[in-house]
């Protein structure tokens, strides 16, 4: 059986900040979906909940009886993560599909899918554990990136992904696991990942072509993920 990189620590000897830097655009992204549709949870839990960053950023922002429960089966994730632990957020290690009292008003599904060897019977596992799921997947097939040299590749290498998604491959997996989607929208992860003057300019082709036709920019430039909020 291959070395689980999660399990073993050697992810964390290649990403030592485990994408906690990328923790407050998720929040904000995530924040925004659930006042678009109307929704309040007070109990929310996080699957692959890694430093528990995210939480942290959910929890300053949300009601304050809101309680949130990550689970991720890296220990050394779950260490880093007993910083942000408090009386209403904690972080535990373990497998959430074996807990009796995992059930939530939301279920945070954030950049999980990918490492899933079946992410079809996880989808279908993960089902009962709360009415509704927010789910966050990079768009890693692009035109772009089947065009540079290992461009996948090299990915896989670093983040360890088994899959790589296109919205139309998200909904059409969601439906086939009699998901219903609410709502979804575009995250444009490499705009949060700049930083400097630059940087922005480099990405001005990429926001032009976006604002012109969302769906073709995608396809053709990447940069993107997918939220989706489904019950």
């Amino acid at each position: 059986m291959p070395e689980n990189v999660f399990v073993s620590g050697t992810y964390v000897e290649k990403v030592p900040q485990w994408h906690t830097d990328d923790s407050p655009w998720k929040a904000k992204e995530i924040l925004r979906l659930l006042a678009r549709n109307h929704l309040c949870p007070l109990r929310i839990g996080e699957v692959g909940c890694g430093t528990g960053e995210v939480l942290r950023q959910l929890q300053l922002q949300m009601n304050p009886q809101c309680e949130f429960v990550g689970y991720d089966i890296a220990p050394a994730a779950i260490a880093l993560s007993q910083s942000r632990k408090n009386e209403r957020l904690r972080c535990t290690l373990g497998d959430i599909r074996k807990d009796s009292d995992a059930h939530f008003d939301l279920l945070l599904v954030l950049d999980v899918l990918e490492h899933q060897e079946n992410y079809f019977s996880f989808l279908r596992e993960l089902k009962p554990l709360a009415p509704y799921k927010l789910i966050h997947i990079v768009l890693d097939l692009s035109v772009h990136a089947l065009l540079r040299e290992n461009g996948l590749t090299k990915q896989r290498d670093l983040y360890h992904d088994f899959h790589y998604f296109t919205k139309d491959m998200v909904l059409q997996t969601l439906a086939g696991e009699d998901y219903e989607v609410i709502d979804w929208c575009y995250v444009s992860r490499a705009m949060h990942r700049t930083s400097g003057v630059a940087d922005k300019v480099r990405q001005l082709p990429r926001v032009i072509c976006f604002a012109l036709h969302s769906d073709f920019a995608v396809r053709l430039l990447g940069g993107y993920s997918l939220l989706v909020l489904a019950k």
